[in-house]
């Protein structure tokens, strides 16, 4: 069984990957799995918003289009409904089943995203977030820290982005300043669940920052 801080009623351990567009959340989530993996445990990987067909749906409907095409309100309310769907159809159900649950995204991206850096207010998201989920949150967040501008540049010349996906990278770099900002600020107010790393470094360093933080959480060896 996976020693968790604090406790957790499941066997499994769930770790979130947070940042601002560009931060490195997509290698780092994969070379983490295959660590986790040469150790002999059982990782299951996804995303949010998406993970299963519903949230892949609203997932099209939230990051494609003009940026008119949706109120921050209704963002934070399709984010939360394909959250809810991921949680109850594919999280929970690994984490009963001794899986670890690697999530590129879980709810800091709604805190950050609508709550802080939309306008809405971290109080109004976070009685959301309550009431659609409980008190569903990961046993370890890491939050990969970068200045907006680097992250930005990456996402230019990255590949593999779907077609279309650039509704909140084309929201420009005063609002991904506000994001990066409220991801410190999440790091900062949950110490015992958020590792802030430092994202502006080479790919290996960034890697061993990860697996300190995970091996030193979860008692894995070096």
């Amino acid at each position: 069984m996976t020693a968790h801080p604090g406790g957790r009623p499941w066997p499994g351990a769930f770790i979130s990957l947070e940042g601002g567009e560009g931060a490195g959340k997509s290698t780092q989530i994969r070379l983490l799995e295959r660590k986790l993996r040469a150790r002999g445990l059982d990782v299951l990987t996804t995303r949010e918003p998406g993970g299963v067909p519903a949230a892949e749906a609203l997932r099209t409907l939230l990051l494609t289009g003009g940026q008119d095409q949706w109120t921050v309100t209704s963002e934070a309310l399709l984010m939360t409904a394909a959250r809810v769907e991921h949680w109850h159809k594919k999280i929970a159900p690994a984490l009963t089943q001794a899986q670890w649950v690697l999530c590129d995204r879980f709810s800091d991206s709604t805190i950050a995203y609508q709550g802080i850096a939309g306008g809405l207010g971290v109080d109004r998201v976070k009685a959301l977030q309550a009431w659609a989920l409980g008190t569903a949150e990961p046993d370890l967040t890491l939050v990969f820290d970068i200045p907006a501008a680097q992250g930005l540049q990456r996402t230019e010349h990255r590949a593999g982005t779907q077609a279309g996906e650039r509704r909140f990278e084309d929201k420009g770099e005063t609002f991904h300043n506000r994001i990066a900002e409220a991801y410190r600020q999440i790091a900062k107010e949950n110490p015992l669940r958020c590792t802030l790393i430092n994202a502006d470094q080479p790919v290996g360093i960034v890697e061993s920052q990860v697996w300190a933080a995970v091996a030193s959480r979860f008692s894995l060896p070096a």
